[in-house]
């Protein structure tokens, strides 16, 4: 992982020089920290204004450990997926972080950490799903203003009782991720890529694979661990094409133990029943509330037919049916859930 890789991913000549590189860099919103750090530790002379751009990516990245580890110490959540990976990157190299991500034991966990990030943080936006039906998994994303926010991307902490999501079709909810942690980044990197055909991976993606070709995985246990997280086609896919930027190392040996692996998983997603398939069902904020600090989870209550109300320890929403896309109620059906909730609140 080094400069002149970085000029290759981003189809850059390197004779048009490191201001090129950053200006193509800067088509992706997080990829410019990256190159930044590169062309510092190669260097190369750069100005206050890029100085501070990069301080304040680092510090970002920075802040997010110290979020994670607080949080690990006090509520039992743990980071996943781009905090682990930035951790095998090369010193000095910047692993970009737009989100961190966070897997709760348990509702009440997830819970206690929302409620620690609100009170903690200008918290502005809470966005919450659930997941999979009986039980149910919860997701929650927090987002607050940078101390720039017309500069530098918003902080925002994804938490969730389900480590791997899915895709609400052939691939279920998997709540837990057991295994070396390099072998669960393999894997979180290839459940981003789960679901409907999309453009090849990205340079980010492609250099978390480069961060990984030098750590020691057993073939034939990788490959069983992937293949029981149903996630052997993906990373097959992941790894194909990697392979035509960076060398393999230890994951061409993973690659071809998948091999065996992608018919049994192709057939087990053509045979979900089309009933077994639970899309994602999004909350649409009716209210913020005071913190209800005894609630160890959330409440269902029936609204109508096709909806409900979701209360949660920091905030009220309305969950249309998982099949419906709209997660914007119309007026009418907004004031109807809110004359609801003020009713519920005469209850209590």
């Amino acid at each position: 992982m080094n400069t002149p890789l970085l000029y290759r991913l981003l189809d850059t000549d390197p004779a048009a020089g490191p201001a090129e590189l950053l200006h193509r860099a800067r088509a992706g919103r997080h990829l410019p920290h990256l190159v930044l750090s590169a062309l510092a530790g190669d260097g190369v002379r750069m100005g206050e204004a890029a100085r501070a751009e990069l301080g304040r990516a680092r510090d970002r990245v920075a802040r997010y450990r110290r979020l994670a580890a607080g949080l690990a110490r006090s509520t039992g959540v743990r980071a996943i997926r781009g905090l682990p990976l930035a951790g095998y990157y090369p010193a000095g190299l910047l692993r970009p972080l737009h989100t961190l991500d966070l897997v709760a034991p348990d509702e009440a966990a997830l819970w206690q950490a929302v409620i620690r990030l609100v009170t903690d943080h200008p918290v502005e936006h809470i966005d919450v799903s659930l997941l999979g039906e009986r039980p149910h998994h919860t997701a929650v994303t927090l987002h607050w203003p940078a101390e720039d926010p017309l500069v530098d991307p918003w902080y925002r902490v994804h938490v969730s009782t389900a480590a791997l999501p899915g895709d609400g079709r052939g691939v279920p909810v998997r709540p837990f991720l057991v295994a070396d942690e390099h072998v669960e980044c393999l894997i979180a990197l290839a459940e981003s890529r789960l679901g409907e055909p999309g453009p090849p991976p990205g340079p980010l993606t492609l250099l978390d694979v480069a961060a990984l070709t030098g750590l020691p995985f057993e073939a034939a246990e990788t490959a069983a661990v992937v293949a029981a997280y149903r996630l052997a086609p993906e990373v097959a896919a992941l790894l194909d094409h990697a392979a035509e930027h960076v060398p393999l190392g230890p994951l061409a040996a993973v690659r071809a133990a998948l091999a065996p692996e992608l018919a049994a998983e192709h057939r087990r997603r053509g045979e979900t029943p089309a009933a077994r398939r639970v899309p994602a069902r999004h909350g649409a904020l009716l209210r913020r509330t005071v913190i209800r600090h005894s609630w160890g989870e959330a409440r269902l209550l029936g609204h109508t037919p096709d909806t409900c109300l979701l209360l949660t320890p920091v905030a009220d929403y309305l969950l249309a049916p998982a099949a419906d896309a709209v997660d914007t109620p119309t007026p009418a059906t907004r004031t109807a859930a809110l004359d609801a909730l003020h009713h519920w609140d005469t209850l209590c």
